[in-house]
């Protein structure tokens, strides 16, 4: 093993005037009168402050950092100002056997720092060690990595806001739109040529508005948090488009900031309270861009590697891998925990950001022995004054051991629900043995999430997501087609639960095209229709496709962007789902705060819901048990209670009917207390039906193969 050697200095001006400062608040902080600046290390065992000219080019300056106060560097610089540019070099031992590996030949990224400037380029100097060196990982490497590392820049936190305020949708009315801040914006003819792909884009009026119109209440932003492009992608001519691969928490990703300053964002924030949507980012705490023993050494690697990530316990030469990515984050560690929270809070009270979605959020409440509900992360987000206002969802899943923990999450978190994903597609597509599963996704899946005093918004319900096919694709295709990405083929999953409805793609056949459509009529009516939280994804609503690519992480291109030239069936598909989530908003028991169990309820003398077979009566264990039945009613009564108080409510009652049949199921319309006829709001098969028409009791509906349709329950005004 190569031990470090001291490195001479950078050519410098005056040293600055440089006092001790303090350890708190961590990271650049301006007061002022000068900038303070703090690092935790627990394992270091000098840090030098390295000052560059504005352009982040030319190293002016090194400062040792002149204190230590419980495990933090510190010190103050009362001649700087935001604007000024810097990075770290961290001394310390270089033993990768026992977990430790600092360079101070590396120029490290503050994890606290609040903006980013420049690019990362990709050069051997950025590794630790020696790329080719006998000893691999365990070779020093004397290179000054400087040159090749995005700089930290101080920032001026101060802006107006004005009346902005969190816009606090109730989670019953939330409607999630995911999105990403480039693919929304790149082909957006009304987007001006120089803001697209930026925060600036999703500003555009247009944009927004077609977002407020269709009726959802949240944006949920993928990544923005500033991210690597992996080198292999780059010399494939791609990019990681999704931007899962962080290494600043606190700071933008330059390339969404058209005006390189960090108001922008603000801005967007704003821009999007205005038109009454919340905004909800994305973030990846589980791993950063660092990699496994063999990744660059950019920023916590190199300030403190044994204390920001696990390690093998036999052998802190290696990594765990819980996040499939080369490594994973230690949030078991306290001063780890502590930044990820500041991060959180730095989002929420300085960026008015409105709620989080955690990728494999299981790392974050995993312990040495697996997952912990109790986790200090998961409790301390519940108890934080700010955090614990917010929105929080899971993504409750991780490639570690017993990493699937849907449903396990404590009360005050959401979670994505993949079971009404992989329900809902296989139903459908006319699976055998789907309908019991079906009508408990259709019901927030009681059985994982009803539970603690847990609501049914607490399931995340959809469809489709970023990572997958797009509901177009999902209907066009048996299998993915990701030629495009360069990787044989072989990336992506092959468990699509997809079906091309008899040829593979694009198709002139009008009866393919027209069941296709139905079918992603039945989908969005099944999402919008259900108990839960919904989550669509943009372009969805008018047809998006990505060509087949069911994995475009890495298609910054115009197969991930999202296309705005709508056909006329994508039109039509628009102006169906606009009118699925006005019919949401409208009737509160598809949104109730109750779970639905189908018991009755002596006190009031209502089942809340009722699971009808074809003839109008009640589902049998035969009828659940029947692998070749695909046809139900689930009879929503109105009456039924609403809140933990015993008495009847006053809404409406609604029937729902589905049939995955390939062929006409004739449905009985049952006859309810309080009602006289029924009306028909919705039919997939019919997008155009408006609800005018009556229907009697024992009237038998023609329910086409492959459609759902909703009946609300009438009263004639004389009875």
């Amino acid at each position: 093993m190569t031990r470090p050697k001291k490195a001479e200095p950078a050519a410098h001006a005056e040293p600055s005037r440089i006092r001790e400062g303090l350890p708190f608040p961590l990271g650049a902080t301006w007061d002022g009168l000068g900038v303070n600046f703090a690092l935790f290390s627990a394992n270091a065992t000098r840090v030098e402050l390295c000052i560059f000219d504005d352009a982040g080019e030319v190293e002016l300056e090194r400062i040792e950092l002149p204190e230590y106060t419980d495990e933090i560097y510190h010190g103050y610089l009362p001649d700087a100002h935001p604007g000024l540019i810097y990075g770290y070099r961290v001394y310390g031992p270089y033993d990768p056997a026992n977990g430790h590996r600092f360079n101070h030949n590396k120029l490290l990224i503050d994890p606290y720092a609040k903006q980013l400037v420049g690019q990362l380029k990709w050069s051997e100097a950025l590794f630790g060690y020696t790329i080719g060196h006998p000893d691999a990982d365990l070779s020093f490497d004397e290179r000054d990595s400087a040159p090749f590392v995005p700089k930290c820049k101080v920032i001026d936190p101060a802006h107006t806001w004005g009346h902005d305020h969190r816009v606090s949708v109730p989670w019953d009315k939330t409607i999630i739109y995911e999105t990403h801040v480039r693919g929304i914006s790149m082909r957006h003819p009304s987007v001006p040529e120089n803001v697209r792909g930026t925060f600036a884009g999703l500003m555009v009026d247009d944009v927004l508005e077609h977002i407020r119109k269709l009726g959802v209440s949240t944006v949920e932003l993928l990544p923005i948090h500033a991210f690597v492009n992996d080198q292999h992608l780059l010399h494939k001519g791609m990019t990681n488009y999704w931007g899962y691969n962080s290494i600043a928490f606190f700071a933008p990703d330059p390339r969404y900031l058209a005006s390189g300053k960090i108001a922008e964002f603000k801005e967007m924030v704003a821009h999007l309270h205005d038109a009454n949507l919340e905004v909800i980012l994305d973030v990846v705490y589980n791993h950063t861009a660092e990699g496994n023993e063999q990744g660059p050494t950019l920023s916590m690697r190199g300030i403190d590697n044994a204390s920001y990530y696990r390690l093998m316990p036999d052998d802190k030469r290696f990594y765990i891998n819980d996040s499939g990515t080369g490594n994973t984050l230690d949030l078991s560690h306290p001063c780890v925990l502590q930044m990820v929270t500041d991060s959180l809070r730095y989002w929420a009270s300085e960026m008015h950001v409105d709620g989080f979605r955690f990728d494999l959020a299981t790392i974050l409440g995993r312990y040495h022995d697996g997952f912990d509900e109790r986790h200090s992360f998961l409790v301390a987000c519940r108890q934080d004054p700010v955090l614990r206002q917010v929105k929080m969802i899971a993504e409750p899943w991780d490639c570690g051991p017993g990493g699937y923990q849907v449903g396990n999450f404590p009360p005050g978190w959401v979670e994505w629900n993949d079971k009404f994903r992989d329900t809902v597609r296989a139903f459908w597509k006319g699976d055998d043995g789907q309908l019991a599963d079906f009508a408990s996704r259709m019901t927030a899946s009681g059985e994982m999430f009803n539970q603690r005093g847990r609501r049914p918004y607490s399931s995340v319900n959809f469809v489709t997501a970023h990572d997958g096919f797009t509901l177009n694709d999902l209907v066009s295709y048996n299998d993915k087609h990701n030629e495009a990405n360069d990787e044989n083929n072989q990336d992506g999953s092959n468990n699509n639960l997809s079906w091309n409805h008899g040829v593979e793609g694009p198709t002139d056949d009008p009866e393919i095209n027209a069941l296709r459509h139905r079918q992603m009529r039945n989908f969005f009516a099944t999402l919008l229709l259900s108990q839960g939280t919904p989550m669509l994804v943009a372009g969805d609503e008018f047809a998006r496709t990505q060509d087949g690519n069911n994995n475009a992480y890495c298609q910054d291109s115009e197969i991930g962007w999202v296309n705005w030239d709508l056909s006329e069936d994508g039109k039509a598909l628009l102006k169906f789902v606009k009118r699925l989530i006005k019919l949401r908003l409208a009737y509160p028991i598809l949104r109730r705060g109750r779970f639905l169990v189908g018991e009755y309820n002596e006190d009031i003398g209502v089942k809340d819901v009722t699971w009808l077979a074809p003839d109008a009566t009640e589902m049998t264990t035969e009828h659940w048990h029947d692998a070749h039945n695909r046809c139900m009613g689930m009879l929503l009564d109105g009456r039924a209670q609403e809140t933990g108080i015993r008495r009847k409510g006053a809404d409406a009652t609604l029937l729902l009917v589905v049939n995955s049949h390939h062929d006409i199921v004739n449905f009985t319309l049952p006859e309810v207390p309080e009602g006289s006829f029924w009306t028909c709001m919705i039919d997939t098969n019919q997008p155009s039906i408006r609800g005018q028409e009556r229907f009697t009791f024992g009237h038998e509906y023609s329910v086409t193969g492959r459609s759902l349709l909703l009946f609300e329950l009438q009263r004639d005004e004389e009875d």
